[in-house]
């Protein structure tokens, strides 16, 4: 079986390989991830880090790139944002418009059923954020891509994998390799640190990064 990411989210399609005897390849495509968020019930509590990294900033626009089904969009929404969530997976999305409307939050909450890897924002953000998204491009490449999303002066927050028994070698990154990828001209890194924390039995070793872009 190939690898999945209990704790990521899909955002975009992809395709697999692992070599042993023989090839196994393996679609996580639109349908794959519609069937993993219909079958899977378990409701993750908002990052740690959201709260960590964003709650020194003013509440304006924000964009949550891979949301799932909503626990981050959600803090973010109840603590004065102004929301879009965007995810590939309808069922995802239907679980976020639940948690959004028990949170009394739905309206500040822009729910959007986008790959990723196609789609275009037509506004830049205050905030960009995403956790712990595999897309089909190179992992550093799908960094680069939202971080254009994100405003003259705003806020850039990357919450990634580094490689572990959880992760794939593909989805994993370090925080070194990705402030690298920020022009210094352009971005100013605020936070890029690795941890280690407990989640459901598990040990994740997280990548975090925050960047402010120059205002200019």
């Amino acid at each position: 079986m190939p690898p999945i990411l209990p704790f990521g989210k899909k955002l975009c399609r992809t395709v697999t390989t692992r070599s042993t005897i023989a090839v196994v390849t393996h679609a996580f495509d639109k349908e794959y991830w519609e069937r993993h968020w219909h079958d899977s019930h378990f409701e993750h509590p908002p990052n740690p880090y959201l709260a960590t990294e964003t709650g020194d900033l003013a509440p304006g626009t924000a964009l949550d790139a891979g949301c799932g089904t909503g626990a981050e969009a959600v803090w973010l929404a109840a603590h004065g944002w102004q929301v879009t969530a965007a995810d590939i997976s309808a069922a995802a999305l239907a679980r976020a418009a639940e948690r959004a409307t028990d949170g009394d939050v739905a309206e500040r909450v822009r729910l959007v059923e986008a790959d990723l890897c196609d789609w275009q924002p037509e506004q830049r953000f205050d905030l960009v954020t995403t956790h712990y998204a595999h897309p089909a491009m190179p992992q550093l490449e799908f960094y680069d891509r939202i971080a254009d999303w994100v405003a003259p002066g705003g806020t850039l927050l990357i919450v990634g994998h580094r490689h572990g028994h959880d992760s794939p070698a593909e989805a994993s990154v370090t925080a070194e390799a990705i402030t690298a990828r920020l022009d210094e001209a352009a971005w100013h890194i605020v936070t890029a640190e690795e941890h280690r924390r407990a989640l459901a039995g598990t040990t994740l070793h997280d990548v975090v990064v925050r960047a402010r872009k120059e205002n200019r």
